[in-house]
């Protein structure tokens, strides 16, 4: 089906952590490839792998100095090969992260850009000129932290890093940077991907007049913590630029050329804004397939802000396809995030699954998701995230969800015989796969059942979304399709509710009302 990815589940894989079968504390490919039959068996559509391409790993392969190698630490491109082909057999696309907006410094791209200012390869990268008193060119500031300009002694200019120092944006001004990118996403598709997950699409862009940002009205809108100034700027023009539209249709091309391939854009903005670029990006059925935001990766859980994700989605950009996560690689998990004021993360991990689930779009599943997963607790002097070695303690970086996957609860917990590369959290030793498995109630084997009910509902997985009833404690939506209704109502209140009544699909608990932090699912 050419647009299988239209109200599909999709994996996310973060290799490092996923299964080291080498024992050098890394996860592999091949660590991959040997797992995917859990994966398979959750009934899911698709597995979105994060990066493996050659990198210095200063941000752990979001730093790409080779878009068509293989990292030796995580294979070969053989590997790669035969990882593709068991997911294919098995019924999974395989989806690569590709990051789009910028590389390593020290891929040759760049090597040759800042060897001189006239070189062939001289504009493939945002550069700029100090201003007279030396200092940057204008106020825009990294996601990471300070400056977003860093200053070359070679060229005696500046050039652009949204994130690391060490990650230079690429100038997609360039119609010659345009062409490489997409010779690099070619070699992937024609080696057996599916499509991407593109990183950071909206910061592939910049105003070419390099006009210095406005300050935030309201920086608690910011998709950062507010422990970062990034968060006290209004980003009108250092991302997000409708220039970048005309790319996106000449990358839609290539992947139509593939047949059933899609693409996932991540869109890292305000609220308001992200809900037009979900718009813009994926309305028009010319250029990605679907986008996410990350509204629901925020610590607010609540009716209210859920009714009016949902509302506004479906106002501003309900012409397109949304593709929903509530927890990655990059977020605190939501079984901690959501009980922070105290609760069960178990019963916080169903209720998730039944929200999720339920969602009108496109889903995303972190991998521990479906084992009811929390944050693990790092210490400082086991951090390898750049970004929360700078902002501790206020902000602890992204550790925290990217520790070893639990196959058993072996010491190692199953993820491989040497040292791992960050501690194995002890608390998600009783959640392994293999103590879940022989459990029938499980939030594994829950997952499993809300997955396969999902999967065979026209009106879950295709329908349409109407609010019915929100209020302090209650949030009921209604699913069409097809003749088919499914209500579902979501108690987020200390006590018991009513129940709609119906046939129960599905349930988070056993008797006639929604007890707290609890849902059901009923047809008709």
């Amino acid at each position: 089906m050419a647009e299988w990815w239209r109200g599909g589940l999709i994996y996310e894989i973060y290799p490092r952590s996923f299964r080291d079968t080498n024992g050098d504390g890394i996860g592999y490919l091949k660590g991959i490839t040997e797992k995917l039959g859990h994966v398979a068996s959750l009934g899911v559509d698709a597995i979105w792998i994060a990066p493996f391409a050659k990198s210095p790993q200063k941000d752990f392969g979001y730093d790409v100095s080779d878009y068509r190698a293989v990292d030796p630490q995580f294979g070969t491109i053989g590997d790669f090969d035969a990882l593709a082909a068991k997911a294919h057999g098995l019924g999974l696309k395989v989806l690569i992260d590709f990051v789009v907006s910028h590389t390593s410094d020290a891929h040759p791209w760049f090597a040759e850009s800042r060897s001189s200012r006239d070189n062939d390869k001289a504009n493939w990268y945002v550069w700029a000129d100090m201003q007279p008193d030396g200092s940057p060119p204008n106020n825009w500031l990294s996601v990471f932290g300070g400056s977003s300009w860093q200053f070359d002694t070679r060229r005696r200019q500046y050039y652009l890093h949204n994130f690391l120092k060490e990650q230079p944006d690429l100038n997609y001004h360039n119609p010659d940077v345009q062409d490489a990118v997409l010779a690099d996403m070619r070699f992937w598709l024609e080696r057996g991907a599916d499509g991407f997950r593109l990183d950071a699409l909206n910061f592939a862009m910049q105003d070419p007049l390099l006009r210095s940002n406005p300050a935030a009205e309201d920086p608690s809108l910011s998709e950062q913590p507010l422990a970062n100034p990034y968060a006290y700027q209004t980003h009108l023009y250092d991302k997000s630029q409708d220039t970048l539209l005309p790319f996106l249709q000449r990358m839609r091309a290539l992947l139509d050329e593939f047949g059933a391939t899609t693409s996932v854009a991540e869109v890292g903005d305000d609220s308001v804004r992200t809900m037009r670029l979900m718009a813009d990006y994926a309305g028009s059925g010319d250029k990605v397939h679907m986008c996410y935001g990350f509204d629901f990766l925020s610590p607010v859980c609540t009716p209210g802000h859920f009714a009016q994700i949902i509302e506004r989605f479906e106002r501003e950009a309900g012409g397109s396809w949304p593709c929903w996560a509530f927890s990655n690689h990059d977020a605190m998990r939501h079984a901690s995030r959501w009980t922070e004021d105290g609760g069960d993360p178990a019963v916080t991990a169903r209720f998730a699954a039944g929200l999720l689930m339920a969602l009108r779009g496109s889903l995303c599943l972190y991998q521990g998701e479906e084992l009811g997963l929390t944050q693990a607790d790092i210490q400082f002097e086991d951090l390898q995230d750049p970004a929360g070695k700078t902002f501790w303690p206020d902000y602890k970086g992204r550790d925290g969800c990217r520790t070893p996957f639990p196959w058993d609860s072996a010491p190692n917990a199953g993820f491989g015989a040497g040292k791992p590369w960050l501690p194995v959290e002890k608390a998600h030793l009783p959640l392994a796969v293999s103590r879940q498995e022989a459990d029938a109630g499980s939030t594994l084997n829950f997952y499993r059942e809300a997955i396969r009910i999902r999967q065979g509902s026209a009106a879950l997985k295709l329908g349409s979304i109407e609010i019915i009833e929100v209020s302090d404690d209650l949030l009921v939506w209604q699913r069409k399709a097809d003749g088919e209704t499914i209500t579902c109502a979501y108690n987020f209140g200390a006590e018991p509710v009513p129940a709609p009544t119906g046939e129960v699909l599905l349930s988070s608990g056993k008797g006639a009302a929604i007890e707290p932090r609890g849902f059901v699912w009923v047809r008709g």
